[in-house]
């Protein structure tokens, strides 16, 4: 066996995300493993398996320390070489580096000046992609349940929400209200029993930002509803998370356990009086459960369905109770504040709008994955400097940002900073932090047929504006993409879209028309050619779709072979024909053409 010369030891951390779960992360750690034993490297190289560290397009992601070397895209075949020359030869594989020349500061939350992580701050996930998000030892050593200790042994309950008020958190669920309001604002109430909830049910098409979190550092949201439940009197937490996150829920079951036998969690934490646990409850995926009325029904035993507010949580919640609710997001945001104080978190950010936010962007766009930006950074930033531009090197055409309920933005606001009020003004909204990016090459008309249709199925049906409004709507949709669009439909979508934000009950049916009212604002002309020309410039809708065969053809058959409707007609070596009463316009002719016989109209 042949024995390693450099005494150095390493530490290699493999991504554990479920991007990288899917591209077989769990055969590189057998690889590696193999491979260590073999150079007689076992004993001095640790292996951590972690979250998210946000480069999902790179993925498998794999980091040697010392010098926080990045490797993307490794394979089995990688380990090998990875092995021999950068941990015995010492000599780092340069084909594999994403970056090399990264810097960072306390708690890693700054990167160097590079790619990737150049324009990000990382607070949330300060210690995604860097521990063992199942050793509670890791989160420890990176100041880990000191901020609860500071708490505990230094500060009254009105002191800590004090200095959340201060810092100027707003709740990263959506709506951005004041966190220490609605800290105060339970603590006010006078009751035998109180509650702490953390919002984990993420349910945004493309959005991945409170899994990956918990995933990658689930102590930090366990240690920022211990703060929440100290400072407002509550010995009782829950984490209402939807049931399709297995991963998340592993992790942050043994989180619990260990924050128990540690004694961060149970009677007289760390020695003191005050005594916190918290319990897990799974969703069943329902969207509108997101809103925190229909969460508090559906953690009861009851149909997820909202309520009219007030009386808000905070006086009336669980069982009745005064509760506490805050998204995985702030309360990530918690033990930062405590720690490094509410002025320094406060230099973070813009005037109303304080802090970072994360965001999951996906799309149409080279680098998509989990990025963390300071509040005022513009989405030109977010979309070109950290996510690499366009997919393809294709014009970029709008940004949808707020999730599903979210508006979709043209060019001419790429340069609008993100924060909540110049996103509203921008006509889109926060929203818990998806960001989908579109490229010229998609139907603005199809887009926001897609998220009313998502929404609309998924409202509770409740309130007759959101049930009622948002079928009518997307019915109009639906006729205007199938060719079938009339005068006034577009008219119609603006009223009826008007009036459902005014008049629904919850924020869902209240932001659903949100993708329909701003690409009717925005690209108001893919609507009137859907409508008056029939048809779709991104050649998306099929029914405003016609295949004709050109003066190109060959007569090789290959079109006629895979024509599912048998819809072609024609013999070997003669221009062939498109029966258009028989064809389905499913494109697969246009596709298996190797001749540019075939124009799509």
């Amino acid at each position: 066996m042949k024995k390693n010369k450099n005494k150095e030891n390493f530490i290699i951390t493999l991504c554990d995300g479920p991007s990288c779960i899917h591209n077989n992360s769990k055969e590189l750690k057998r690889g590696l493993e193999k491979q260590l034993e073999e150079k007689g490297l076992s004993d001095r190289v640790r292996i951590i398996l972690s979250g998210c560290l946000g480069m999902c397009s790179k993925g498998p992601i794999l980091i040697v320390n010392p010098g926080y070397t990045i490797y993307g895209h490794v394979t089995e075949k990688d380990i090998p070489e990875i092995v021999e020359n950068h941990l015995v030869k010492g000599k780092p594989v340069s084909r594999l580096i994403i970056d090399e020349d990264h810097l960072y500061n306390r708690f890693f939350r700054v990167f160097g000046d590079v790619g990737f992580f150049g324009k990000q701050m990382r607070i949330t996930l300060r210690n995604c992609g860097i521990i063992d998000p199942e050793s509670i030892d890791d989160y420890i050593s990176l100041r880990g349940y000191e901020a609860i200790a500071k708490v505990l042994s230094d500060m009254k309950p009105g002191e800590v929400i004090e200095e959340v008020k201060r810092s100027g958190l707003r709740g990263r669920g959506g709506a951005g209200f004041p966190t220490g309001m609605k800290w105060e604002f339970t603590a006010n109430q006078k009751s035998d029993e109180k509650y702490v909830i953390c919002n984990a049910d993420e349910g945004d098409p493309g959005a991945f930002m409170d899994r990956s979190a918990i995933e990658g550092d689930p102590h930090t949201v366990i240690e920022g509803m211990i703060i929440g439940g100290y400072a407002v009197g509550s010995s009782k937490g829950i984490v209402y998370i939807r049931a399709e996150y297995p991963l998340a829920i592993k992790r942050l079951e043994k989180a619990i356990k260990d924050a128990q036998d540690s004694g961060f969690l149970g009677k007289n934490i760390l020695g003191s009086e005050f005594s916190f646990d918290i319990e897990i409850r799974l969703g069943a995926g329902a969207f509108v459960c997101g809103e925190e009325t229909a969460l508090i029904h559906s953690i009861e035993g009851s149909r997820g369905m909202p309520r009219p507010r007030p009386p808000y949580p905070s006086v009336n919640g669980l069982f009745g109770k005064p509760t506490l609710i805050n998204n995985v997001e702030t309360w990530a945001n918690v033990p930062v504040i405590i720690l490094d104080s509410a002025d320094w978190f406060r230099k973070v950010g813009t005037e109303k709008s304080k802090g970072t936010k994360v965001f999951a962007l996906a799309g149409k766009v080279k680098n998509t994955g989990l990025v963390e930006v300071p509040m005022g950074t513009t989405l030109r930033e977010i979309i070109f400097d950290i996510g690499g531009g366009i997919e393809g090197d294709r014009k970029f055409k709008a940004v949808q940002t707020g999730g599903p309920s979210g508006g979709c933005l043209p060019e001419k606001y790429l340069d609008t900073p993100i924060d909540y009020e110049s996103l509203a003004k921008a006509g889109s909204i926060m929203g818990s932090g998806g960001m989908i990016v579109i490229d010229e090459a998609s139907c603005m008309v199809s887009i926001a047929k897609f998220f009313l249709e998502f929404t609309q199925n998924e409202s509770c049906g409740k309130c007759t504006p959101c049930r009622e409004g948002t079928k009518r709507m997307l019915e109009i949709l639906t006729r205007i993409t199938e060719g079938k669009g009339e005068q006034g439909d577009i008219e119609k979508l603006e009223r009826l879209g008007n009036l459902i934000k005014k008049a629904s009950l919850c924020g869902l049916g209240q932001s659903a028309p949100n993708p329909v009212l701003s690409t009717l604002t925005n690209f108001r002309e893919e609507y009137e050619e859907h409508i008056k020309q029939k048809k779709c410039r991104a050649g998306e809708c099929q029914s405003l779709i016609d295949y004709v065969i050109n003066d190109k053809c060959v007569g090789c058959g290959a079109c006629k072979r895979i024509c599912p409707a048998g819809a072609v007609s024609g013999t070997p070596k003669n221009p062939h024909v498109i029966d258009k009463d028989k064809c389905i316009k499913c494109g697969q002719c246009y596709e298996a053409c190797k001749f540019g016989a075939i124009n799509r109209k």
